[in-house]
């Protein structure tokens, strides 16, 4: 199932998360991101906020940052102005927790979200009890093709 026609997520909710890779700018390195140009979506022309069409990953994908979103090449090895793959491999995800906002989320880019969903990976122990901080937000009906199924729990 695709987020489209999303079904009510809740807190503790099991979710096989994965979108298939697009292709990616890197803009700039640091010693902890990679930022790249986002392959999907577009800045808000109503936004308060200037979105800047940049996406920041953290450069250890399996580190106290962590994202949902991963570029195919190791983060490690890139440059500015290399070209990558960026998506979500399938992945297991906890929700930790949900956001509902009407009118729809200002985030400088569109579309605005109307749902947020916090997680967490299943075997990625949570070092606060399951802190938002720790998670990745998953926007519901995002630009990027994002599929999610329910996972049954035992």
């Amino acid at each position: 199932m695709t987020q489209s026609g999303n079904p009510d997520y809740q807190v503790g909710d099991i979710l096989r998360v994965s979108c298939a890779p697009a292709l990616a700018r890197v803009t700039e390195i640091s010693s902890s991101y990679v930022s790249i140009e986002w392959p999907w979506g577009e800045p808000d022309p109503g936004s308060r906020y200037g979105w800047n069409g940049r996406f920041a990953l953290p450069v250890e994908p399996d580190g106290r940052e962590w994202s949902l979103f991963r570029t195919e090449q190791d983060p490690r090895t890139l440059k500015p102005y290399d070209t990558c793959l960026v998506g979500i491999p399938e992945t297991l995800v906890r929700v930790i927790d949900a956001g509902h906002y009407d009118p729809p989320m200002d985030t400088g880019r569109l579309p605005r979200p109307h749902t947020l969903l916090i997680v967490l990976p299943v075997d990625r122990p949570s070092a606060h009890g399951s802190s938002e901080d720790e998670g990745d937000t998953i926007e519901l009906d995002s630009a990027a093709p994002i599929a999610m199924e329910r996972v049954p729990q035992d």
